[in-house]
């Protein structure tokens, strides 16, 4: 079109020439203005099609995307954000504040507080909705820039093919595992996406008009959406490599390979600049400012933040002005421009000054030395960083709530210092990536006064806030401490450290993954020579490819364009999560015999097949794109660095370690996306293939191709939807309400991981239920925000019974106590308790040993109970007051009591039996204080009594457990028939089966009540029928009890399917290779006890059940033994 109209601009000197020269021009102008026509009517046809189509894709996307979602929260942290979202409170580190004001927005829609959590979730669907939409667009454009030649028409045949490859690509995507699961649940990845989308998609629109005046508004479009971005997840910046190079080719039609690589380290600079100079860089420089306002000019909290906001802004606006003025300034555009960088904190990347001094001083000598600065491209950059800096301004947001104090607000980011330590996930601790410690490594330990004690560096210093005396004393800062960074021995560490952890299930972990022999290495310890086996580099690579490439991200992949053999989260077992392909010798030589599986493998809604067609296409694809010519090649590199800097590169960043609590290919999505794109382009490959071998015309071959594609979406459709329609499922918020329920009025819970705390969170923030309930997780109650909200009314529940000051546990203070028995005698635990909260030094000193500690003077500690407080506080029924007693907490077994245990203990000691105590049954023993020995059942929680009752009868109330389990409790919906059960969710059914159900039965019928003991168990069958939740271990006091209670009938359904069950799986585990049969020793070990238990129980009450199984069983057991032996 461009030659065409250049042509016509000749044509206008026709005037110039002789009379039969204009005839001429006369009839090219014709052809012109028809050609034009042409192209241009060519041009809206594929613009409306383009459109229409995008849309429509974008519709039955949103549309799956609405009906399958979950109708209420979902487990890990959807709860909390959901929560955070709905009363802009603050979330975990480092927040989401664009994500919780856009789904606020959608809250306000509705006034049901129940169903708040409905439309985040539906907030979710449609944003991935519209990720289609923009993936469609993505397809096409890519495709129309390698099928159609510039200044050509478009033939039907390559608009269908272009078509055809956008829709395949698109739904391809839609219903792909990885991102099918984030688009139905109320989490920040489905909006990452979005953004991942947009910027991807409109850094191609600023292709189509870079040549035109204005062009670099779409560059500045992308800068402000990765700003905001930042205030939903960080993903968004790992498209940069990508969009770098869609820039590079654009602006240098020649492009080299160095050219590339240059850009590409452009890029990853600019990804560093992002995360580490902007992100916290400025909050940094503002920090300066608040401490020059508070502590030297003796102004209140925040003048500084306020006054750092319009200097910040006051600079990037003048800046902007001088690249604006017809006449240029080069001192003030360079002044204001060096200005406006430091003031955003690019340079200060890392604690202290070094660096932010030389990226300065470097900055300003190539302004200053510049003799022709590029003003328009620095226009470009100021404007974007000014949006940028706006886009994340949504921060704002966490610090004003933080300074408000809402109910939930973790680590408290009420200034500018920790708002920097939120932003930089500091809680979460550090990871060797380049250059560390393997697992084996010490730190470095010097002789000092006969002690053996770390080296350590002193870093960064904390800034706190004062604890003022009286409401006149100004505020200030004070450095509460510095962080400590300990050196390791040199001859431990090594470079690309992948097997770093010291965690003795990670130890074994890596030695399995990578099958380590280790070699031996001396080193100095405190002037002893000392040897360890350390793994290799090999060994080391070992196990980043074998598991964290492999199993942690190409186990997810072929989920998505392969087949999952189901969702059981695995650990390298032959039996759980594997991709599998749906062909049959293939998946036999992957994970075992395909005939006669597991109901874990064969009935799970997980087991889905796509015959590696999405995988094939894909690949077809890609090489369609790497053999189209240059445009092809250049969107090759550009589509896969997109790829890579979203998959692999995040593989390399996280540096994950085994036994990871939940499957993580959410994180990976971003790499699905674009491989999904040369999905799409398997489409025009199926063409071109068509076209060449099968000779057909090109619209029959774009039709066929487009069509027979098709049944690639719609497989995967049909495989996934079962597993991820979580339509009428409650699980999350009743779970949560059972865990609230549990607990007496007025009482406190101990929860510990995400999904004992964040339902318990949303059932109480957002659906109002049971707000007397003080709700304390002993993780967070390790910091001392934590223990600080805890010591304030939260709703209708009081502060917490804290006796301790905010001096006695602010962070570095008491981190933990060392238990040093000094005396064998038992010691009073309020004793012990001021002893480790005194700062008399004389406290500090441990016999023998020349520093300074924290310490339990005992290993054993005296609660003594007071039987009329516990009359009063009604803390036991009046039948049980006899067995009163004092409480002794043995610690013999542990060497420190960490915060949250003294913080625990404290409590204890200060409620004197106030206020009921619980532990949720989810919480670690470790997490117990050695108080189980007074663990009495309640439900889902133990509550703390003032008797021993551990392993008595009164281990569990009967009567409160009873009616809870039967009246109060909900179970979401786990009987629907049909309903998907997560692994998750599956688990948590199994395990309530057995802790909470087979318990319950088993106290009622040692107490004779065998009428309700019944009722328990076809509760249990009701509520959790084996169609949804199979039978395995779980269920076998629940069929005992049947026999015993004299319900044979259903004690035989039970066993006799159980049995079925085991049965199948030995079966199935007795035809694996040698090395399949060793990754499921554990299983196999388990499901051999199962079924002995139940021939136990059938020899005594089932004869029919055990002549049926025993032969069978007994030549498994032999058999197992004989192989254990070899």
């Amino acid at each position: 079109m461009l030659n065409c109209l250049f042509i016509t601009d000749s044509y206008n000197l026709c005037g110039m020439k002789t009379l039969d020269y204009q005839r001429k021009c006369i009839t090219l102008q014709f052809l012109i203005d028809n050609i034009n026509y042409y192209f241009i009517q060519r041009m809206k046809t594929y613009k409306l099609v383009n459109n229409v189509l995008g849309w429509v894709i974008c519709i039955i996307a949103s549309a799956v995307y609405l009906m399958t979602i979950e109708p209420t929260a979902s487990f890990w942290d959807c709860g909390e954000f959901i929560s955070s979202a709905y009363k802009l409170e603050v979330g975990h580190p480092p927040g989401a504040p664009f994500f919780m004001l856009t789904a606020n927005l959608f809250t306000q829609l509705v006034s049901d507080p129940t169903m708040v959590a409905k439309m985040v979730n539906s907030m979710s669907a449609i944003f991935s909705g519209l990720t289609i939409l923009f993936l469609f667009w993505t397809i096409t454009h890519l495709a129309r820039k390698i099928i159609v030649d510039e200044g050509k028409e478009m033939a039907m045949g390559q608009l269908i093919t272009i078509m055809g490859s956008g829709v395949v690509g698109a739904l391809a995507y839609t219903f792909s595992d990885t991102f099918w699961f984030s688009a139905v649940e109320g989490e920040v990845y489905a909006y990452s996406s979005l953004f991942t989308a947009l910027v991807f998609w409109l850094i191609l629109k600023w292709e189509e008009v870079a040549d035109k005046p204005h062009a670099d508004r779409w560059i500045v479009l992308i800068a402000y959406l990765m700003g905001l971005s930042i205030g939903v997840h960080l993903l968004n910046l790992l498209c940069i490599p990508a969009i770098v190079l869609v820039y590079y080719y654009k602006k240098f039609p020649n492009p080299t390979t160095k050219g590339t690589i240059i850009a590409l380290l452009v890029s990853f600079a600019i990804i560093a600049l992002m995360m580490f100079g902007v992100v916290q860089g400025l909050v940094e420089i503002c920090g300066y400012f608040e401490l020059l306002f508070v502590n030297v000019l003796g102004m209140p909290y925040n003048t500084g933040v306020y006054v750092y906001v319009v200097v910040l802004a006051a600079t990037l606006i003048w800046a902007i002005w001088e690249t604006m003025q017809d006449t240029v300034h080069p001192v003030r555009l360079k002044v204001s421009f060096l200005l406006s960088i430091i003031l955003i904190g690019i340079p200060f990347i890392g604690s202290g000054y070094t660096i932010a001094i030389v990226m300065s001083a470097a900055l300003a000598a190539y302004l200053f030395m510049s003799k022709k600065l590029n003003v328009k491209m620095l226009n470009t950059i100021l404007l974007s960083l000014m949006v940028v800096v706006i886009g994340y301004s949504s921060y704002a947001l966490t610090l004003i709530r933080a300074t408000a104090d809402t109910p939930m607000n973790q680590n408290a980011p009420s200034d500018i210092f920790t708002l920097r330590t939120y932003l930089a996930r500091e809680q979460y601790g550090k990871t060797p990536l380049l250059y560390g410690q393997t697992y084996v490594s010490e730190v470095k330990r010097t002789n000092d006064g006969g002690s053996c004690v770390a080296v350590t560096k002193e870093g960064a210093p904390v800034w706190t806030r004062i604890d003022k005396k009286s409401p006149d004393e100004k505020d200030r800062y004070y450095i509460s401490r510095h962080d400590v960074d300990y050196e390791y021995v040199d001859e431990l560490s090594m470079l690309f450290p992948r097997m770093f952890s010291s965690d003795s299930r990670h130890v074994q972990a890596y030695k399995e993954w990578a099958n380590i022999k280790g070699e031996p290495v001396k080193f100095n310890r405190c002037g002893e020579t000392a040897t360890v086996m350390k793994p290799t580099f090999g060994e080391n690579i070992k196990f980043f490819i074998a598991y964290q490439l492999n199993f942690m991200y190409w186990r997810y992949f072929m989920w998505n364009f392969s087949g999952r053999q189901n969702d059981i989260q695995g650990h390298g077992e032959v039996s759980h999560g594997n991709w599998i392909t749906g062909i049959k010798f293939i998946d036999e030589v992957l994970v075992g015999p395909q005939d006669d599986m597991p109901g874990d493998i064969i009935n799970n809604k997980g087991h889905n097949v796509y015959y590696m067609l999405p995988l094939l296409l894909g690949i077809l694809g890609l090489l369609f794109q790497v053999y189209a010519g240059k445009k092809g090649i250049q969107g090759f590199w550009v589509t896969f660095f997109l790829f890579f800097m979203t998959g692999i590169a995040i593989v390399l960043y996280l540096n994950q370690t085994p036994y990871q609590p939940r499957e993580r290919d959410y994180a990976y999505a971003g790499s699905f996306y674009a491989f999904c794109i040369w999905v799409g382009f398997g489409v025009a490959a199926l063409v071109k293939l068509l076209e060449r071998y099968a000779k057909l015309p090109s619209v029959a071959a774009a039709t066929v191709a487009s069509v027979a594609a098709l049944f690639v979406p719609i497989q995967m459709a049909g495989q996934n939807w079962d597993d991820h329609d979580r339509s009428n499922r409650y699980v999350c918020r009743d779970f949560g309400a059972n865990y609230l329920e549990s607990c007496e009025p007025n009482a406190v819970i101990f929860t510990n991981g995400d999904n004992d705390t964040f339902p318990l969170w949303y059932a109480q923030e957002v659906e109002g239920i049971r707000t007397d309930v003080r709700v304390c997780n002993t993780s967070y109650l390790q910091t001392d925000w934590y223990i600080d909200q805890m010591k304030k009314q939260a709703y209708d529940s009081k502060p917490l019974p804290i006796s301790w000051n905010h001096s006695d546990y602010v962070q570095g203070t008491r981190d933990f106590a060392y238990v040093f028995p000094v005396t064998e005698n038992m010691v009073d635990l309020k004793t012990a308790l001021d002893f480790v909260r005194s700062d008399d030094p004389k406290f500090k000193k441990i016999p023998g040993i020349s520093q300074s500690f924290d310490y339990i003077p005992s290993k054993k500690l005296l609660y003594k109970v007071d039987s009329a407080t516990i009359v009063q506080s009604e803390a036991l029924k009046n039948a049980d007051l006899p067995y009163v007693q004092d409480m002794t907490i043995d610690l013999s077994s542990k060497d420190a009591l960490g915060k949250q245990e003294l913080i625990i203990l404290d409590m204890l000691q200060t409620n004197n039996w106030e206020r009921p105590m619980y532990f949720a049954i989810t919480v670690s023993p470790d997490q117990f204080v050695k108080l189980d020995p007074y663990f009495q059942q309640t439900g889902m929680a133990f509550q703390v009594v003032p008797t021993r009752v551990k392993e008595t009868v009164y281990s569990i109330n009967a009567e409160k457990m009873f009616d809870n389990v039967m009246n109060k409790f909900k179970w979401g919906g786990v009987n629907t028939p049909g309903i998907y059960l997560d692994e998750n969710v599956m688990r948590m059914c199994k395990s309530y089966r057995m802790l909470i159900f087979g318990k319950l039965a088993a106290v009622l019928s040692q107490e004779g009540k065998n009428e309700q003991a019944l009722q328990v168990l076809d509760k249990c069958m009701e509520v959790l029928p084996p169609e949804n939740v199979p039978l395995d271990y779980t269920a076998l006091s629940i069929g005992e009890f049947y026999y015993r209670l004299g319900a044979k009938e259903k004690g035989h359904k039970v066993y006799a399917e159980l049995a079925e069950n085991m049965m199948r799986n030995l079966n199935w585990y007795f035809r694996l290779t040698p090395l399949q049969f060793a990754s499921v020793m554990d299983d196999i070990n388990t499901d051999l006890y199962t079924m002995q238990q139940v021939l136990r129980v059938a020899k005594e009450n089932d004869p029919e059940l055990l002549a049926a199984y025993q032969e069978e069983f007994d030549n498994y057991r032999i058999a197992f033994s004989s192989l254990q032996k070899e």
